[in-house]
């Protein structure tokens, strides 16, 4: 390895001898800072994890504290006769529907015309087009054609009627009308003001291809009579559908697939959590295995604050252990849905209060209040996932300790350099005044050398 020189070449005083200097001057003063820094940074990727959990965690306790939850509904269909919606927290039942007849629409068909461009009218003039007792005023005159009526039909009268002509055979065109609801109200009825209109195909001629009829059905055997197969009035909340002639049975329950599923939603993402607050609290002699946060208090009241949530939360009238929970001895969450399941069976109301709040029946008969707890643990993480609460200040800690230490490096690495700058320039200068020592020494032992040969001779 060659030699750097920082003058004319002494071999003493070089940039590697600087080098080495610096080498240990960092070692002692800014490898510190830098450990330090990695450690804080370690921390900061580490809190943003507990962070992510505690997002999940909050996510999944919020879902079970909002009482709509709670309202859902599902609907089961026996047989393919209609088809129901109900809305969240409409009536629970069952009940069956027979389908006697659908709801159809009027439809009607004028006279015969031999072109759809035949003109309809001797003369300006109108005529009255009634659509279940509304009337429609059609002007036409000498040039309106069987094509032009029907576009006129449709511009004025278009949200009640439909029109449209339809060629039966070659040279026999027909205008078809046809109501745009159903039921027996829907009679249409064309009537020529002006008496204008150049023959009778649209009047008298007019005749009915189908009956207007209303719907009728049975609801648990009670005949009921609506205009149109969509019915939203027979039950709060429902919407039915009538598809056919036939009769289905309708179980309308609490939706408890959602329930169930947000329910393990919890769990999961409970055990989750508690399983990074443990791994990084870990207590050990072993700098391997000891959690980057066994010392902090922060961490280890929030990981103290979820375990005991389980069983601190829910009122007076029972725990969470008595609505299937538990929590085995290496603190994993675990739930038997099956006694959810009888908790419902037995008093829905009563579960929506436990969990999200309300008044709760009590065997005697009394009520309490509850707050629901779901509720109550929304509340005691909040203290910690809130803005500014117990982990937005933790992390603004280390961030503050980050910065810190990083304006400390630049701070020692801004001193290292300006003290080894000086030094380089004295060690140049020694470097010089060595080599001209060095030179200075060089003539003297030349001249001794020769005055040595020069007394030999």
């Amino acid at each position: 390895m060659g030699i750097s020189s920082l003058g004319v070449g002494s071999s003493i005083l070089t940039q590697d001898v600087l080098d080495q200097l610096r080498k240990a001057d960092e070692a002692s003063i800014i490898t510190p800072i830098e450990l330090n820094l990695a450690n804080e940074n370690d921390k900061k990727d580490a809190l943003d994890i507990i962070d992510a959990s505690m997002k999940n965690l909050s996510d999944s306790i919020d879902e079970l504290k909002n009482a709509t939850l709670f309202d859902a509904r599902s609907v089961e269909v026996t047989g393919t006769s209609v088809e129901v919606t109900a809305d969240a927290n409409s009536d629970v039942q069952e009940f069956s529907l027979n389908v006697l007849n659908l709801a159809t629409k009027e439809v009607d068909e004028s006279g015969s015309f031999s072109a759809k461009t035949d003109t309809i009218a001797s003369a300006a003039g109108s005529l009255n087009l009634n659509i279940n007792g509304e009337d429609f005023t059609i002007d036409y005159d000498d040039t309106t054609t069987l094509d032009d009526l029907k576009n006129l039909i449709n511009d004025v009268a278009g949200q009640e009627v439909d029109a449209t002509i339809v060629q039966i055979a070659s040279g026999d065109f027909r205008l078809f009308l046809s109501s745009a609801n159903t039921g027996a109200n829907q009679d249409i009825t064309i009537t020529d003001t002006s008496g204008n209109l150049s023959g009778t195909q649209l009047t008298s001629d007019k005749t009915t291809v189908q009956n207007g009829v209303d719907a009728q059905f049975e609801f648990n055997s009670q005949l009921i009579t609506r205009h149109s197969n969509t019915i939203d009035d027979l039950i709060t909340g429902y919407d039915i559908t009538l598809k056919e002639v036939g009769s289905s049975n309708v179980n309308v329950a609490q939706n408890r697939e959602e329930i169930m599923s947000k329910i393990d939603s919890f769990v999961e993402k409970y055990n989750s959590a508690v399983d990074e607050l443990a791994k990084m609290t870990k207590s050990s002699t072993d700098s391997s295995e000891r959690g980057i946060f066994s010392g902090s208090s922060t961490i280890k009241g929030m990981k103290s604050t979820i375990e005991n949530m389980i069983g601190s939360v829910g009122g007076s009238v029972g725990t969470m252990y008595d609505f299937g929970f538990d929590v085995d001895k290496d603190g994993k969450l675990s739930v038997d849905k099956s006694v959810i399941e009888a908790k419902l069976d037995d008093n829905a109301a009563n579960v929506e209060a436990f969990f999200a709040g309300g008044d709760y029946e009590n065997a005697d008969g009394s009520i309490t209040t509850l707050t629901g707890a779901f509720v109550d643990m929304a509340s005691s993480l909040g203290e910690y996932t809130k803005y500014n609460g117990n982990l937005d200040q933790f992390q603004t800690s280390i961030n503050d300790r980050i910065s810190t230490l990083e304006d400390s490096k630049i701070t020692a690495t801004e001193r290292l350099d300006s003290r080894y700058e000086i030094l380089k320039k004295k060690f140049a200068a020694y470097d010089l005044m060595i080599s001209k020592l060095n030179n200075a020494s060089n003539v003297f032992i030349q001249m001794a050398n020769a005055q040595i040969a020069a007394q030999k001779q």
